[in-house]
């Protein structure tokens, strides 16, 4: 068994390849991909190569973890059936080639408790939840936090922060504030306020989540903190962060790293978008067909006005 897949040979260098599927055993399931989403956060450092090294790392690889299809055979043990719709948040299924983190392929083959069965009628949406999980673990800590402090503050109007300011909206938080260099993604808030920096004149915020990757960010948002308000890394940083201490000493600031979501996370996302009152709406704004892979992860990488990208899997079965 085979799949037609997208392979980082090396930095900037994508091809599709016809790829050997490793043989699926009681426990698996054989995901024929419908969509895969394009990650603009970690995937850009493997296309650039700033991925910061860590076990499994290298190329070739096999990128994307936003991926949405059928089961089109389930082993006995999967917990799966036939024909579900599931979310797969990537695969190593790949044999010499690496799965970092291997969703984006026309068929994959992973066990059946990773993969998270959702409803049709979320259709290509359903690829968004990975960063809805993340934008939900961000706050929730993995529910290892004592109190929830919800971001008076986001930096960052990509789609991972407007997922989270309208999480923050339908939990019943006040409106966030969410800032926005970007003229070209100023738009598309439901129910909060998007600006520039320099137009806030706010200083004493409680919790600013910055999503925006920014390493060199730090000191600014320590200056607009409260006393002892806090600062949630919840982007991807390719280069080392630092911050002056004396600012951070006066306001006594909390500086947290918000890890990987995990699957409580998920299955929370899935059953507020599934229900309804978390919107996915607009946050779509490209699609290509996966035989122009190459082109798709330019443009979700080089357009501003690109959102998310996703790959139509649908014709390389």
């Amino acid at each position: 068994m085979n799949t037609t897949a997208v392979v980082l040979e090396q930095p900037e260098r994508l091809h599709l390849s016809r790829l050997e599927l490793s043989a699926p055993t009681d426990e698996d399931v054989v995901v024929d991909i419908e969509w895969s989403g394009i990650s603009t956060g970690t995937e850009r450092l493997l296309w650039t190569g700033k991925m910061p090294m860590f076990p499994g790392m290298g190329y070739p690889l096999v990128p994307g973890y936003e991926s949405v299809g059928r089961v089109r055979a389930a082993g006995a043990h999967s917990g799966l059936r036939e024909g579900d719709r599931v979310f797969v948040p990537g695969a190593r299924c790949y044999g010499e080639v690496r799965g970092l983190f291997g969703g984006a392929a026309s068929r994959v083959v992973l066990p059946g408790a990773r993969a998270v069965p959702v409803a049709d009628e979320l259709g290509e949406q359903a690829v968004l939840l990975a960063l809805a999980a993340t934008a939900y673990h961000a706050v929730a800590g993995g529910g290892k936090r004592q109190a929830i402090v919800a971001p008076d503050l986001i930096v960052g109007h990509g789609v991972l922060g407007r997922l989270l300011a309208r999480m923050t909206v339908v939990a019943g938080y006040p409106p966030p504030t969410v800032w926005e260099l970007n003229p070209v993604r100023t738009e598309g808030a439901e129910g909060y306020q998007v600006i520039r920096p320099d137009d806030d004149p706010r200083r004493n915020y409680h919790a600013i989540y910055d999503v925006s990757g920014d390493a060199q960010i730090l000191d600014q948002l320590i200056a607009r903190l409260a006393p002892g308000g806090e600062v949630v890394l919840a982007g991807f940083y390719s280069e080392p962060l630092h911050f002056a201490f004396a600012p951070a000493f006066m306001r006594e600031a909390q500086i947290r790293t918000a890890a990987e979501w995990q699957r409580p996370d998920l299955l929370a996302v899935k059953e507020l978008a599934e229900s309804g009152r978390l919107s996915l709406e607009g946050l779509i704004t490209h699609r290509e067909q996966a035989m122009q892979a190459d082109a798709a992860y330019r443009t979700a990488f080089g357009d501003a006005g690109c959102l998310k990208m996703i790959l139509d899997w649908r014709t390389c079965q």
